[in-house]
């Protein structure tokens, strides 16, 4: 039987360790500056549906399709402006809360790949 990523990480506290972090550095990394604007002043909703989307994303449970039905990324994200800078912004917050996990290499270099080809769909502006 194979292991979800999920699991691999930690199940939910795993998930949740993770999204913290991640906006943890958002919030005080100044090369994240730009893309922290793009948040409301209260990163409490942020975290809470990054951690929802991770949970399925991840392969545990759907907790975003369940609550807010299909993510739908790209189009939730159309209204703010997303180019190479945001998304490389996101992915030093998200590869660095990765590398502080203390993953299996092979586990944390599958999720930044995986990720960052998410983050790189987002983008909607070619700056």
């Amino acid at each position: 039987m194979q292991v979800s990523h999920y699991e691999r990480l930690g199940g939910a506290q795993g998930t949740r360790r993770l999204v913290d972090r991640f906006y943890d550095l958002m919030d005080t990394l100044p090369a994240a500056a730009g893309i922290r604007k793009l948040h409301p002043a209260s990163l409490d909703g942020s975290r809470e549906k990054l951690y929802l989307f991770l949970s399925g994303w991840l392969g545990g449970p759907p907790l975003y399709v369940e609550k807010h039905g299909h993510p739908r990324l790209r189009a939730r994200h159309l209204p703010f402006k997303i180019g190479e800078a945001e998304r490389d912004a996101w992915m030093l917050c998200m590869s660095q809360a990765l590398d502080e996990m203390a993953l299996d290499a092979m586990l944390c270099e599958h999720l930044k790949q995986s990720l960052w080809n998410t983050a790189d769909h987002m983008r909607n502006t070619a700056s």
